[in-house]
């Protein structure tokens, strides 16, 4: 046991960096929180968020929507829109990315030569099961076959778009191995043929730095539940703003009309972006408590955010690597997002022991269990949990 793995508590450490500031996630006073891949540590502030749509419900009724609610997607998508390098009014706020996901298909037909929707098998299961819906639509679904479990073949990737592709949906950072794809790659091919790629980041946004803009992603998708600290019910999502007047969902609801309280009949008049890929009543109370997350992020900065990631993931793999445990993470840190998928044996019960032990994490069956760090944790939480994996490991053999 080294000297940062002796401190009496490892929640009594801070980062170093002056914006960070460990007191505004109250959860890190009760355990070592290393689970930020999958919901991220809520800020301090989200309780002030959720209780001003309180007060406003309780004291404005009716009058709130006027008084701010109705606009808000808006201005929480301007909020976002800088840390994934997109201009202000090229987001929309939804439920969930699922919802932003069937958006963007709606907006395309399937019955013609290009029909053909391209992905890889080491996508997160909701975007093969939504776009694998389209065949009922006339699209030809593609799913190449990943490299090893953690990559794909972005070769083979490459291969299966062409003149006859419509969408490639593809995760800038894969979900069960934290491996950073070459985004940049499959959208100058999309584009070479004339296909669209939509990006989903919800496993890079505030964690790895995003720049929309500069990928020339047509779309992209995400949500607020993880690295940004945002909380469920706070979907995204983004459309290329030269691409957006051309296009017309059909998944549209009431909120996408460009004079919603004219309660005309069909057709629908679209709003200009974001709000004609609306759908209906906005979510309102998740998005006042996912400001807090959003502020805090962009405060702090992704590239901040990023390196001190680095560092702790890095010294994740190192413990790993000498207790001899398998890492199904790439170890090239430009390969490598914010987690660390540790492998070991039985690692749904040594899990399900580690959050017992108040070590916070989770485990996925073909990956293991992964261990993420963000920016408010510290080295001395890294060498606890590791030591109390290595303990738990060795008691059961």
């Amino acid at each position: 046991m080294n000297q940062l793995s002796a401190a009496r508590d490892p929640r009594s450490a801070s980062p170093e960096s002056a914006p960070i500031r460990r007191a505004d996630f109250p959860i890190l006073e009760t355990c070592t929180y290393l689970v930020s891949h999958s919901l991220g540590a809520m800020p301090a502030g989200a309780v002030a968020g959720v209780q001003a749509f309180a007060d406003a419900w309780m004291t404005r009724g009716v009058r709130a929507w006027s008084e701010g609610w109705w606009e808000m997607g808006r201005t929480v998508g301007d909020l976002l829109a800088p840390i994934i390098g997109a201009p202000a009014g090229s987001i929309s706020m939804h439920q969930n990315a699922s919802v932003a996901q069937g958006i963007i298909g709606s907006c395309f037909r399937y019955d013609g030569p290009r029909r053909k929707i391209v992905l890889t098998d080491l996508e997160f299961p909701t975007n093969i099961y939504l776009f694998e819906g389209f065949r009922r639509y006339g699209a030809d679904v593609v799913i190449v076959p990943g490299e090893d479990g953690i990559r794909t073949n972005l070769a083979r990737l490459l291969d299966a778009i062409d003149e006859r592709t419509i969408l490639v949906p593809l995760s800038l950072v894969l979900f069960r191995s934290s491996y950073i794809q070459n985004a940049r790659a499959v959208i100058e091919k999309a584009h070479r043929v004339g296909a669209h790629v939509i990006l989903d980041i919800y496993q890079a946004a505030g964690v790895v730095p995003v720049d929309l803009q500069a990928l020339g992603a047509d779309f992209a998708v995400g949500g607020s539940v993880k690295w940004l600290c945002g909380g469920p019910g706070a979907g995204y999502l983004y459309v290329r703003p030269d691409l957006a007047p051309a296009l017309q969902p059909a998944f549209v609801g009431w909120a996408a009309h460009a004079e919603p309280f004219e309660f005309e009949a069909a057709p629908i008049r679209y709003a200009d972006a974001p709000e004609r890929f609306q759908s209906g009543t906005p979510n309102v109370p998740a998005l006042y408590a996912a400001r807090a997350g959003y502020e805090i992020v962009a405060n702090i900065g992704v590239d901040v955010i990023r390196a001190r990631s680095l560092r702790l993931t890095r010294r994740l793999i190192e413990h790993a690597g000498a207790a001899g445990f398998r890492v199904n993470t790439p170890d090239d840190d430009t390969e490598r997002a914010g987690v660390v998928i540790v492998d070991v044996p039985d690692g749904y019960a040594v899990t399900q022991e580690l959050i017992r032990r108040e070590v916070i994490v989770d485990y996925r069956p073909g990956a293991g269990i992964r261990i993420s760090p963000h920016f408010y944790n510290t080295e001395q939480e890294i060498d606890h949990a590791m030591d109390v994996l290595r303990d738990i490991v060795a008691r059961r053999r």
